[in-house]
């Protein structure tokens, strides 16, 4: 019934989008067809096999414990997405490697980083605090695992700051809720499902710049200034929990949200995924994944972006190489578009030095979701519109001495790069135009994870881009050098985690009064914060950010906070 649920839900969301492009959709069903004949070659040759089952299979054990057995080459592979419905929760967080990717993710000021733990493992946690200038902190997660076959994820988080007593207005409030759930049935799958809503507030602070730059005393109540954003968003999908005998994995899947912000702006989107992987000898496997992935914008008139890809894939795991060989084919408004899809990598040195080189592309949307994530302080009305981008890279990673790197080069070409300026920089109530395009960026970028010694780790990444672009003169609000360095240190029987971070990035281009191009101030962060359980379940916590009260403009006329500060207690039970 649940299963049941979910379906219909999904097709409420489908006809909604399809009401408001009908003509899009009709040429999707077209596309979907096209890609559905490509994607069962494959298989029609495969059932011709008279060696498989034709019928119901056992299940033998989990599919992760058979790739687990195969021959690895990859020297510092990437962790594949946690699960939170199955995990049990743990306080403390084990420092990694970290991927530096364009565009980089925001930071909110005060976050409370979260820990995990090598010791003891726990069902959940929770965590209040306050601090100044006028914070408060509260979150928690909690696991059900009592139901057999069943886990049951509960989550929820508020953060929000205040600094109207310097600055006027200049304050943001953040809440998440969420359940992910994900029952196994004996026969051998899975579903899985989730809900979630985020309430996401931020205030038009920029004004107060600009009185500062006139010589002027605008002044605004918060509701005149605000800009909150709701969404409201679910996920179901059906998949082989357990190893087949064909050596057959499934999914199927899709995921929905519903966006609004105060402005009578709304955006849905609507994302359904097939994907069949056939492993060869355990170790080799041959994977079609079919996607289409539906946005509608509104505001005084209609926008949508409808996505339809095909991606074929094979990869072959050698004596000491790794060689992978795949497309990315993928649609939009019937314009079809060949994106590649290919790695190979070898082992130099056994268990210190590796390379590789590859290449990929796809279409990455620019929806208002994504670009108000990005810059919380964009107009209402925007253009949505596809980026389309092919990139090439090689590099070397491994391990010396327990010390974990990798380093990579890349070329980027890229349609309709999104780049973020001020229609008019005198405007009463500064807001952001977002503007598209051609560019190349050639990339260099490198992460460093050091466990020097037993309790203290030491992690960095580095990322330099070089851009050059068709049109503009600029890349517009976009930073060109990010440095993150980070030390934990736990100590006392794990009872003491002392953290520091260093944060660097240059000041973005903007244009000035004049019409000229300048960089605003950049980014000089330093953070020290540290963890002490007085007992084996409570606990305390201090943070301070920004030591050196850098009051950088991460977008133009909008300063970030200074020194600011948390206090607060943690339980894990």
């Amino acid at each position: 019934m649940e299963t049941e649920a979910w379906l219909r839900f999904g097709r409420q969301q489908y006809s909604l989008i399809e009401d408001q492009n009908k003509k899009t959709i009709m040429k999707a069903f077209k596309n979907i067809f096209f890609f559905l004949l490509l994607a069962g070659f494959p298989f029609i040759l495969n059932a011709q096999n008279p060696d498989l089952p034709s019928e119901q299979v056992d299940i033998i054990k989990n599919f992760e414990a058979r790739l687990g057995d195969a021959e690895r080459y990859r020297l510092d592979p990437e962790l594949p997405p946690l699960d939170t419905a199955t995990r049990r929760q743990d306080y403390m967080v084990t420092s990694s490697s970290l991927e530096v990717e364009y565009l980089p993710p925001k930071i909110r000021p005060l976050a409370m980083p979260s820990d995990k733990e090598s010791g003891e493992r726990y069902d959940g946690y929770a965590r209040l605090g306050a601090g100044f200038p006028l914070a408060f902190l509260g979150e928690g997660f909690y696991n059900i695992s009592s139901v057999e076959n069943f886990n049951l994820g509960l989550s929820a988080k508020h953060l929000s700051a205040n600094n109207n007593k310097k600055i006027e207005n200049q304050r943001f409030s953040y809440t998440n809720v969420g359940a992910d759930g994900t029952y196994h049935f004996d026969q051998g799958f899975s579903v899985n499902g989730g809900l979630g809503y985020t309430s996401d507030v931020v205030h038009f602070y920029g004004y107060n710049d600009l009185n500062e730059a006139l010589g002027e005393n605008f002044s605004f109540e918060p509701e005149q200034v605000r800009q909150k954003f709701d969404i409201f968003e679910g996920h179901a999908s059906i998949f082989n929990g357990a190893r087949t005998e064909a050596d057959f994995n499934y999914h199927a899947g899709l995921k929905f949200y519903l966006m609004n912000d105060d402005y009578a702006v709304r955006e849905n989107g609507f994302d359904l995924l097939f994907s069949g992987t056939k492993w060869f000898d355990g170790s080799h496997p041959l994977t079609i994944e079919l996607e289409t992935d539906f946005t509608a914008y509104k505001d005084t008139a209609n926008q949508s972006l409808n996505n339809f890809f095909l991606r074929p894939s094979y990869t072959y795991h050698g004596g000491s190489f790794t060689a992978k060989l795949g497309a990315n084919i993928a649609s939009h408004d019937d314009n079809f578009s060949f994106f590649p899809d290919v790695e190979l990598s070898a082992l130099l040195l056994d268990g210190v030095l590796g390379a590789y080189v590859g290449a990929s592309g796809t279409l990455e949307k620019n929806s208002f979701r994504s670009l108000s994530d990005y810059n919380p302080y964009i107009s209402s009305r925007i253009q949505v519109r596809n980026s389309s981008y092919y990139y090439y890279y090689g590099g070397v990673r491994g391990n010396v001495q327990g010390i974990d790197y990798d380093a990579q080069v890349g070329y980027k070409a890229i349609d309709n790069l999104a780049l973020f300026l001020l229609p008019d920089i005198y405007d009463t109530i500064p807001r952001f135009d977002v503007l598209y395009d051609t560019a190349s960026i050639f990339t260099i970028k490198a992460s460093v994870s050091a466990p020097l010694f037993d309790g203290f780790t030491l992690t960095g990444t580095v990322s330099q881009n070089f851009f050059s672009l068709d049109r503009e003169a600029k890349p517009w609000h976009l930073p060109s050098l990010t440095v993150n360095l980070g030390a934990r240190y736990v100590t006392m029987e794990e009872k003491l985690t002392i953290r520091g971070d260093f944060f660097l990035e240059n000041g973005v281009p903007y244009l000035n009064d004049d019409g000229d191009a300048q960089n605003l101030n950049g980014l000089f962060d330093i953070s020290l914060g540290a963890d002490y359980f007085f007992t084996k379940n409570i606990g305390g916590f201090v943070q301070v950010n920004n030591l050196a009260n850098n009051k950088r403009q991460r977008w133009f006329r909008y300063p970030t906070f200074g020194l600011n500060a948390m206090v607060g207690i943690v339980a894990r039970f």
